[in-house]
């Protein structure tokens, strides 16, 4: 830690981020300061920033819904908005349930809802392995499991017709919306993050499709999605048997919407 007391340190970082656009550049680069071992090392992370590397990245770390999330180059940032999937994955999730975090990237649903629901048996998978190297970072201290394919595929077979919760946040914006995005996700974040096909809803189809032979009677499959695209996603899930619900929060400008395999 580089105490912010030392003559101009402060300032000059915070001078330097903000010419180079940082909105919060007094906050980031209080948080450099804080986790740098020393002034080389800050300077290393002042430079990959200004160029728009995420804030997240070049400190390898990130607090999401109160805990320390590990963070790896070239893995999907997790959002804010994202705790109001995390809200509502821990609402329908009981003591003791098997959970599977679809598309995990880092793992920070997973390690979140591990800490707020007893017990859960975690298993997280995505397609890209070094996501899943990040992911057992995060939730392998815990005991979850992770596995590198697409989507269902490398989850073990013993899971089928048993898995609570299925808890999800796929690529959704659409592929000719990519291009909009602010840089630091258009420049410094896989594509296939990203898109989510031409309206977005092409992986929400693929998981409604086969996520009913991974529920349980009960069970429930959410889905972070936009808010112009969420009864698409309803759709995709309702088509194939699944109850559906949409819940939104103005606060977090999130929108998920759950579907519950009919069942007890």
């Amino acid at each position: 830690m580089i105490t912010a007391d030392r003559p101009g340190v402060l300032e000059r970082t915070t001078d330097r981020l903000r010419a180079a656009g940082c909105v919060f550049a007094e906050e980031e680069a209080q948080l450099m300061l804080t986790h740098a071992t020393d002034e080389r090392e800050l300077a290393g992370w002042l430079a990959r920033r200004v160029t728009g590397e995420p804030l997240e990245v070049v400190l390898g770390r990130m607090t999401f819904c109160g805990l320390t999330v590990l963070v790896d180059t070239g893995v999907f940032v997790p959002r804010r908005r994202t705790e109001w999937l995390v809200r509502q994955t821990v609402a329908v999730t009981r003591p003791g349930s098997v959970v599977v975090d679809l598309c995990c990237g880092t793992g920070a649903i997973g390690l979140v809802v591990s800490r707020d629901v007893p017990d859960i048996r975690l298993y997280a998978c995505d397609i890209d392995p070094v996501a899943v190297r990040c992911a057992t970072r995060n939730i392998g201290p815990l005991g979850g499991q992770t596995f590198c394919g697409d989507l269902f595929d490398p989850l073990p077979d013993a899971l089928r017709g048993s898995v609570d919760s299925i808890v999800v946040n796929a690529p959704y914006v659409p592929t000719a919306d990519v291009a909009k995005m602010p840089s630091e996700a258009r420049d410094h974040e896989p594509r296939h993050t990203l898109d989510g096909g031409a309206d977005g809803v092409e992986y929400h189809r693929r998981i409604g499709a086969a996520a009913g032979a991974w529920l349980r009677p009960g069970g429930h499959v959410l889905l972070e999605t936009g808010a112009a695209q969420a009864a698409l996603t309803a759709e995709a899930l309702s088509e194939h048997g699944l109850l559906t619900s949409v819940a939104s929060s103005e606060e977090l400008s999130a929108t998920v919407v759950t579907g519950r395999q009919r069942g007890r």
